[in-house]
């Protein structure tokens, strides 16, 4: 059985620390200089339901918030889902990035209020719990599920209404469809099911 050593696991930590900082900090950057170049009205490049040029939201959606206490609130989810699905590879965490971003964004798209824009980080942060519950599911390997767990028990009930309908102004569509992106990620991310032959 292999260890890793105390360097290999700080050339790890390190990484995925500078991975996940360049990535949320990259949404703050784009928040800044949205408030401080407003003329350039970024956040109409949003998803726009059923609208041709609205599917260039699905990539620039994540990146774009309304106000500071919208990237805010996103934030923390972004941190630390977004830090647990790195583990144990950082494939992980682009795969569930890619399917959160895809779930989200065409959810949106398809089932959004017409002319209406969606912007945001959110689907992400549904995506990124998404994937953490489904792989544990999937791959039924210990730590994965005991991650879960945490999952469930710390988002659960935001999980649960942030995918209804039920709160104004609030995209329960990217919600939606990031849960569905990142339990698909996690699904293709585990590979196909193991075969159980009786004798």
């Amino acid at each position: 059985m292999k260890t890793s050593s105390p360097s290999t696991l700080i050339t790890k930590l390190e990484s995925r620390f500078v991975l996940i900082a360049l990535f949320v900090g990259s949404m703050w950057a784009v928040f800044f200089l949205s408030v401080a170049l407003p003329f350039l009205r970024l956040n109409e490049h949003g998803v726009v339901p059923r609208s041709l040029g609205g599917l260039q939201g699905i990539l620039f959606a994540p990146w774009l918030h309304a106000s500071v206490g919208h990237i805010a609130a996103n934030t923390g989810g972004l941190i630390v889902l977004g830090w647990l699905c790195m583990w144990p590879h950082i494939a992980g965490f682009w795969r569930a990035t890619i399917g959160a971003m895809l779930g989200a964004g065409l959810c949106a798209w398809l089932f959004g209020a017409p002319d209406s824009v969606h912007i945001g980080a959110s689907g992400l942060v549904f995506g990124y719990a998404g994937y953490l519950v489904a792989r544990g599911y999937y791959t039924r390997n210990l730590m994965s599920i005991l991650v879960a767990l945490v999952v469930v028990s710390s988002y659960g009930l935001s999980l649960l209404f942030g995918v209804l309908p039920i709160y104004p102004d609030v995209s329960w569509q990217s919600h939606l469809g990031g849960v569905l992106g990142g339990v698909l990620a996690a699904r293709a991310g585990a590979g196909a099911p193991s075969r159980v032959r009786v004798r």
